[in-house]
């Protein structure tokens, strides 16, 4: 059975919803961005764009639970890091104090996270 013909667990169901979504999201935010201006919406776009992939990869291929708890940081760093740009651009404030850099390091640490999956033995 090949991996499109698997159905995917429940959280893997919800990581590929979350990576259409980021996809989705980052599409509309690549037009608002052209058309609209805004000196973050760009930003916000390509980072929502460039992990879209990592949840559908993990979603459909099935992970370890660390590259789960990989995905779950990814999904708050990006959600923290492009709300903040987000709202300045489109509120004219901050989503909270230090939200962007917080984001941003949860990012780095769920790629480092994603590194350290590799290294993890396989189950037998």
């Amino acid at each position: 059975m090949s991996t499109a013909e698997r159905p995917a667990s429940g959280s893997g169901r919800t990581l590929v919803f979350v990576g259409g979504l980021c996809g989705a999201a980052g599409v509309a935010l690549s037009a608002a961005a052209a058309h609209l201006g805004g000196v973050f919406v760009g930003t916000a776009a390509s980072f929502l764009l460039m992990h879209a992939p990592v949840f559908l990869a993990v979603g459909l291929v099935g992970a370890n639970r660390i590259l789960q708890t990989a995905s779950l940081i990814l999904l708050v760093g990006l959600v923290l890091f492009c709300g903040d740009l987000l709202a300045r651009d489109f509120l004219g404030s901050r989503l909270f104090p230090m939200s962007a850099p917080i984001g941003g390091t949860l990012l780095i640490a769920g790629w480092l996270a994603v590194a350290a999956s590799a290294l993890a033995r396989p189950r037998s």
